[in-house]
């Protein structure tokens, strides 16, 4: 009885120690319109910019956020999280998941007080 009592605490440790090792970038939020796509922390959602549309190809789906934080760090968050989540890197600001392609497009924020703000551009689309 004892054996499997040892055996019963480890293997419920190992499977604790499964959900309490936290992806290697936190997110506290996902992209508007995205289940499954964790918001970087430093961006804030652009709601009023988000569009979801399903054809018979496939879903699009478009959304942006915004943040002081640079593209260099926009992409790095993602390209350590995003194969977490079972994507995989396309080429540049490209990765590939299921047959969807999703693209990250960088611009600047514009108008008083925008400063140094970027705007993140989410754009998901069939992988043709």
């Amino acid at each position: 009885m004892t054996r499997l009592k040892f055996v019963l605490v480890a293997l419920t440790a190992i499977v604790s120690l499964a959900y309490l090792v936290p992806f290697a970038a936190q997110a506290d939020s996902f992209v508007t319109g995205f289940e499954d796509l964790p918001l970087m922390p430093g961006l804030a959602p652009a709601a009023d910019e988000s569009v979801v549309f399903y054809n018979p190809s496939g879903r699009i789906v478009q959304a942006a956020a915004r943040g002081k934080v640079t593209a260099a760090q926009v992409r790095a968050f993602y390209t350590e999280t995003l194969p977490q989540l079972g994507w995989k890197v396309g080429g540049t600001d490209r990765f590939i998941r299921d047959g969807e392609a999703l693209r990250l497009d960088f611009g600047r924020r514009s108008g008083a007080g925008a400063g140094d703000a970027i705007v993140v551009r989410f754009v998901l689309s069939p992988d043709k």
